[in-house]
């Protein structure tokens, strides 16, 4: 049987302690925004899934953490993604190490994804989007 790895599993994995507290506190803003997300950790990515389904996921580099959400919410962000000053492709966008997360723009913004997430998979029964 394989062991459950969780956040905070995760996080100590990462070598440098800021990238740990930054994308700790993020992971914890999002958990106290919206309570009803399960916490999972799969393909080695913290992320969050509401009633089986997925909502937002993360993953660290070298000098950044990118955002994975599906096609459609990403590209409703685009252009406040590129507002805040964040590169993307096409299936996530990146933030530096260091940049504020913890309040301010970049935060609204992923709240404002996980929310529209949530609202617009409600009736989704799969994991992706078909």
């Amino acid at each position: 049987m394989t062991a459950t790895i969780t956040f905070a599993d995760y996080l100590e994995s990462l070598p440098n302690p800021q990238h740990r507290q930054q994308l700790g506190e993020l992971l914890s803003a999002i958990q106290s925004q919206f309570p009803q997300l399960e916490q999972r950790v799969a393909w080695n990515q913290p992320m969050f899934t509401d009633h089986g389904t997925f909502i937002i996921g993360f993953s660290a580099a070298k000098a950044h953490f990118s955002v994975a959400i599906e096609d459609a919410p990403l590209e409703l962000f685009s252009d406040r993604i590129a507002e805040v000053g964040l590169t993307r492709t096409s299936k996530l966008f990146r933030i530096p190490w260091g940049v504020t997360t913890s309040d301010g723009p970049i935060l609204d913004l992923l709240l404002g994804m996980v929310r529209h997430n949530i609202d617009d998979k409600k009736n989704v029964t799969t994991f992706w989007r078909k």
